[in-house]
């Protein structure tokens, strides 16, 4: 399967959320994205975006695994009071800082692209990405494209291009007929 991470329309990436506080010292539960995954170390800065639209500047003062969530501290957050104030707050940060694996793609970087078959014949644009526990969808012209191997032969996000190899009748505007 190939895996899409999702993203703003800015130069920033969302990285993680808070979920809530931990303990009394001031930790925070964290969901990382798999995107933001790697970044969470001690001293990794972020911009923060607070549920009451406040943006601030934050730094990781410790970090450790927890029931598949990072605990985190950040810097002169002391207590449960303070740290409080980061709950369902998004960590962002520049895209330059994600590195992504082969077969891994942003949203954003799909969304727009031209897809053609392997003779040539454009089939349709991308005009979003949903994400289901099967697989990552690209949406053609209001049809689900199921964004597996089987199907995707080349993504050159660079010139908005994917090349695929789709089963006849998946994007097709007719229902399937019957003779009868």
């Amino acid at each position: 399967m190939i895996r899409m991470m999702p993203s703003n329309q800015s130069d920033e990436l969302p990285v993680g959320r808070i979920a809530g506080i931990f303990g009394i010292h001031g930790e925070l539960k964290c969901d990382p994205t798999n995107a933001g995954r790697t970044l969470f170390t001690q001293g990794a800065r972020f911009r923060t975006e607070l549920l009451d639209g406040t943006s601030l500047q934050v730094e990781i003062a410790s970090v450790r695994e927890h029931k598949n969530r990072f605990l985190i501290r950040l810097t002169a957050v002391d207590s449960a009071n303070e740290a409080q104030r980061y709950s369902g707050a998004t960590l962002l940060a520049h895209r330059s800082r994600v590195q992504l694996g082969p077969d891994e793609y942003l949203d954003r970087d799909l969304k727009g692209c031209e897809l053609y078959d392997e003779s040539g014949v454009r089939l349709g644009r991308v005009q979003a990405v949903e994400h289901y526990p099967s697989s990552d969808m690209l949406v053609v012209d209001g049809k689900l494209v199921p964004m597996v191997r089987a199907f995707i032969k080349s993504v050159e996000v660079d010139a908005k291009r994917i090349v695929v190899d789709l089963p006849l009748g998946l994007l097709d505007d007719n229902e399937a007929e019957t003779s009868p």
